[in-house]
């Protein structure tokens, strides 16, 4: 059995993927705080006994909260605020000047109502060369540090972490910054270890049986492969999943429609290839021809149709997952469950909430490949979980 003495606050909550890694870890998640309702389905149906606040964060109060935590306060708050204004991967948000790149304000007054020990702050790379406003040169990291100090969390420290070096098989960089209310802890991060096997995409999707394409038919029976990534995708008893009731098989494994031309342009393209390498290779009227049979489209998009590398971690696994990548072998896209795969969810995490596909263009809604792109990687989640743990093992009364 798993100590679970250890609480934990969850502030933009999306699906749970700092929830399922640090629940593994032996923390008990008391509240979360989350505004997509289709996030808070999926949450709620896979982490039934916390108190979720399905609202925008800035309208939680401390009535909404204290009822759930314990008195003394809770040991950690996660804040993994939306990262669109910060993404330099060919976004043009990054160029706005919003109300999203302060959000980490809500994070801080969330701890301050929970009398937090510690906070955890998680974000792309690029929040540290964001300034605040066009017409400034003050970053945004400045302004967060700054008020991490006002609100009583001067004692941090910061670094930058790849998921593959904790076992999730995707190359993922992600920012993160640890603060603690009492200035006299000597806090750490997660080690990367560098002789650590890197999971691949092959030994991620091993077991699960390939689809076909417009099908609809779901598959749910489990192939004999296995490999470790899979025994852990599956052994509930490490994630702290064993008393939760679920369908067995294989969930959320159905095969995506393509237009007939969809097919013959992935049918193109080779393993480490995209739609890049489409557009370099056919020139002249070769392209024309191509996209007057819309095999190719008008425009060619950098991060569009890259077909996984069987015998490599994937790429960074985003809210366009679905568009992104192409399945190593099969000519479709990635099924859901591949993609929860990808991002180190266990097997039994059902995407309840939402539908399959939304336009990106509606912000109300995330459809279940933009929970998983959107999420920290549970495995990720982990680490950092091991790593707190003994930080308030050694402080902690």
């Amino acid at each position: 059995m798993k100590n679970t003495k250890y609480t934990h606050v969850d502030c933009f909550a999306g699906p749970g993927g700092f929830c399922t890694g640090l629940t593994a870890s032996g923390f008990n998640t008391k509240v979360a705080v989350e505004y997509i309702r289709s996030c808070c389905d999926t949450y709620s149906h896979n982490h039934p006994d916390v108190h979720m606040i399905c609202n925008d964060i800035r309208k939680v109060q401390a009535d909404d909260i204290l009822p759930y935590i314990p008195d003394e306060g809770v040991d950690l708050v996660t804040s993994g605020m939306p990262c669109e204004t910060f993404s330099t991967a060919g976004n043009s948000s990054r160029s706005f000047y919003d109300d999203r790149q302060v959000l980490f304000r809500e994070g801080i007054r969330i701890a301050q109502i929970c009398r937090a020990k510690l906070i955890l702050f998680e974000n792309v790379p690029g929040i540290t060369s964001k300034k605040i406003d066009k017409s400034s040169e003050k970053l945004v990291i400045t302004l967060l540090k700054e008020e991490l100090r006002e609100a009583g969390y001067g004692n941090f420290v910061e670094v930058i972490l790849d998921a593959a070096s904790f076992g999730v098989p995707q190359h993922r960089r992600r920012f993160f910054i640890l603060a603690a209310k009492d200035g006299t802890w000597e806090l750490t991060v997660p080690q990367e270890e560098t002789d650590r096997h890197t999971v691949t995409v092959q030994e991620a999707l091993c077991g699960l049986p390939d689809v076909v394409a417009n099908s609809n038919e779901e598959q749910t029976e489990y192939l004999s492969c296995e490999s470790d990534y899979s025994l852990l995708m599956k052994n509930d008893k490490f994630w702290s999943r064993q008393n939760l009731h679920y369908d067995r098989g294989i969930l959320n494994h159905l095969p995506m429609k393509h237009r007939e031309c969809t097919l013959k342009r992935f049918a193109l393209i080779q393993q480490g290839e995209s739609l890049k390498t489409l557009f370099e290779k056919y020139q002249g009227k070769e392209r024309q021809n191509l996209q007057e049979q819309r095999i190719l489209p008008k425009k060619m998009f950098i991060k569009r149709n890259y077909r996984l590398v069987s015998d490599e971690p994937a790429p960074t696994v985003t809210s366009h997952c679905l568009d992104e990548f192409i399945h190593p072998d099969s000519n479709r896209a990635l099924t859901v469950r591949e993609c929860a795969r990808l991002q180190s969810f266990p097997d039994s995490y059902n995407f309840t909430g939402g539908p399959y596909i939304v336009p990106h263009i509606n912000r109300e809604v995330q459809d279940k490949y933009e929970q998983i792109g959107d999420a920290v990687p549970p495995l990720l989640a982990y680490a950092w979980g091991e790593n707190i743990k003994s930080i308030l093992n050694k402080y902690r009364l």
